[in-house]
């Protein structure tokens, strides 16, 4: 019974299809797709990946809406709901194979964040007097850290959970507590 439902919800996910297909953020897409399919271990082809995120996981939904926004992304948003507690700017530039970890009231608002983004949790990447973060290639961000003002990030940088930074990270570093210290470089 589980198996006919679970199909049954993919078959009213097939607009979505004609959505990524015409996206002009479609390479972005494709990259989520497979980093999340690493992540989540599942071996399938690119619609039957597109599908199977969009059917179980908001988060997911709310990035592919993200990607894909227009008129008829918020027609689909009404019957196959994104999640409201998961926030990203309009204006932000976000590169493809971003992964959330069940992002739960989590704001992005930066001038642009990188490739192959990780994002948990609590997180607030935002401006302060009108100036944002800019975000490196391979950032993992964790729980309860909040960035923010006209910082900018590095490339392979791991922010600790509960981390304030308000000051720029150099590349291949790792950052820990309020406020933000390096501990590894």
């Amino acid at each position: 019974m589980r198996t006919l439902i679970y199909s049954l919800h993919k078959l009213l996910l097939c607009p979505h299809i004609i959505l990524y297909r015409n996206s002009k953020n479609k390479t972005d897409i494709n990259k989520d797709l497979r980093r999340w399919a690493t992540a989540k271990n599942i071996q399938k082809g690119t619609i039957g990946l597109l599908l199977h995120f969009l059917a179980v996981s908001p988060d997911f939904r709310t990035l592919f809406y993200y990607r894909t926004r227009g008129i008829f992304a918020h027609i689909l948003n009404i019957y196959c709901r994104k999640q409201n507690n998961f926030t990203i700017d309009v204006t932000t530039k976000l590169a493809g194979g971003t992964l959330t970890g069940h992002p739960y009231c989590t704001i992005l608002n930066a001038n642009s964040i990188g490739e192959n983004f990780y994002v948990n949790h609590l997180v607030t990447v935002g401006e302060v007097n009108g100036k944002r973060p800019t975000i490196g290639n391979n950032v993992s961000i964790y729980t309860g850290a909040i960035v923010i003002g006209g910082i900018t990030i590095g490339n392979n940088v791991k922010i600790g959970a509960g981390a304030v930074v308000v000051k720029s990270v150099p590349d291949n570093s790792v950052v820990v507590g309020n406020p933000a210290k390096i501990i590894n470089k």
